[in-house]
């Protein structure tokens, strides 16, 4: 289960010029913090550039309707797993995703609404797989 609450305010700007919401999303029984990608800048940018991310950190990409598009790794440093989320609340697939590799995508295997971002290995150590539910709420 995931419930999504935004937090006005908390940004992150990596020196890019790209300003990220910050809000908290509770998977798994765990409250994590996440980046907010909600804009088409925000989504280019992702998590590119950052050399690290914090245990239990992420990034959540938010879209306003249901999209296809697969995920790359150009320009992103960190292993990354990245769980899509349906409109209906549900993980339809996960996926480890290896680091600057601008020539692998990474496709859902059909429409989400939602992507998760963690470290990669994330959802499997915390025991969060396909088929699991999922609530956002703000």
């Amino acid at each position: 289960m995931i419930v999504f609450f935004a937090a006005a305010g908390c940004r992150d700007e990596l020196n890019t010029g790209i300003v990220f919401g910050e809000g908290e999303v509770t998977i798994g029984g765990r409250t994590i913090k996440v980046l907010e990608a909600i804009t088409d800048p925000q989504m280019a940018q992702g998590l590119m550039y950052r050399r690290s991310l914090d245990v239990d950190r992420g990034m959540i990409f938010i879209y306003p309707h249901p999209v296809s598009s697969p995920f790359w790794m150009k320009d992103t440093h960190i292993p990354l797993s990245i769980a899509f989320i349906n409109s209906d609340g549900i993980i339809i697939s996960i996926q480890k995703m290896e680091p600057d590799n601008d020539r692998r995508t990474y496709p859902p295997p059909r429409p989400f609404l939602y992507a998760l971002e963690m470290n990669q290995g994330w959802f499997e150590r915390n025991n969060i797989g396909v088929g699991d539910s999922v609530v956002i709420s703000d």
